[in-house]
C-alpha cells in the first residue's frame, strides 16, 4: 500500500486543447500516470461538469477526458460541479480509504481547478506535491505563463501548520512502488 495518489484535474478535450503547452504538458501528465501505475500508486481523476456552458456538460465530446491520458482499469473519476474538487465530491472520503496521506496534483486550469483544490487539500489533511510543469490554462487576466509561475510560487509558499505544498518538476516526482515500503 501507498501513502500517495496522483490526482489528475480536469484534463477534459474542452478545457486542455489550445492550453499553454498543451502537448508538453499532456505528455508530462502521461508519464507521471505510467509511473504512478507501474507503482501501485492509485491514479484518480476529476472531471468538471458545467451545466451552463455547452461544451461541458456531461456527455458532450468536449467533457471527455482527453484520450492521450484517459484512464486505465483500475483508475478513479470523480465528477465534480465546483472548482475545489473536494465540494460534494466524496474525494476526501475516497483517498482516505486508500488510506493516502499525499497528493500529486497536476491539470487543468492552474488558476480555478488546480488552485482551489491544492490549497482544499492542505486544509483537508493532505500533504500536495504540484508537478510544476504538468499544470497549465490559457491566456487570460495576465499570460498563461505568467500564471503559472505565479501559482508555482504562490501555493509552493503558503503557510499551514501541519501540511505543505511542495512544487517540484514532474520529472523529479517519485512514486514509490508498494512492494518496497517497510
Amino acid at each position: 500500500m501507498t501513502d500517495t495518489a496522483l490526482l489528475i484535474i480536469d484534463v477534459q478535450v474542452a478545457i486542455v486543447t489550445g492550453a499553454y503547452r498543451e502537448a508538453e504538458v499532456l505528455a508530462a501528465i502521461s508519464d507521471m500516470a505510467g509511473r504512478a501505475r507501474a507503482a501501485g500508486t492509485p491514479v484518480i481523476y476529476l472531471q468538471h461538469g458545467e451545466d451552463s456552458y455547452e461544451p461541458m456538460r456531461r456527455g458532450a465530446a468536449g467533457w471527455a477526458i482527453h484520450p492521450e491520458v484517459a484512464p486505465h482499469e483500475g483508475d478513479t473519476v470523480i465528477e465534480k460541479t465546483a472548482s475545489d474538487g473536494f465540494y460534494q465530491t466524496g474525494l476526501a472520503d475516497q483517498i482516505a480509504r486508500l488510506g493516502v496521506r499525499r497528493l500529486v496534483i497536476c491539470g487543468l486550469q492552474t488558476e480555478f481547478c488546480v488552485d482551489a483544490t491544492a490549497r482544499a487539500a492542505i486544509s483537508h489533511g493532505f500533504d500536495v506535491v504540484l508537478a510544476s510543469d504538468a499544470h497549465t490554462t490559457g491566456d487570460a487576466v495576465s499570460p498563461a505563463e505568467t500564471t503559472i509561475r505565479h501559482h508555482n510560487y504562490a501555493l509552493g509558499h503558503l503557510a499551514h501548520p501541519d501540511h505543505r505544498i511542495l512544487v517540484r518538476p514532474s520529472a523529479q516526482i517519485e512514486f514509490v512502488h508498494a512492494g518496497n515500503l517497510g
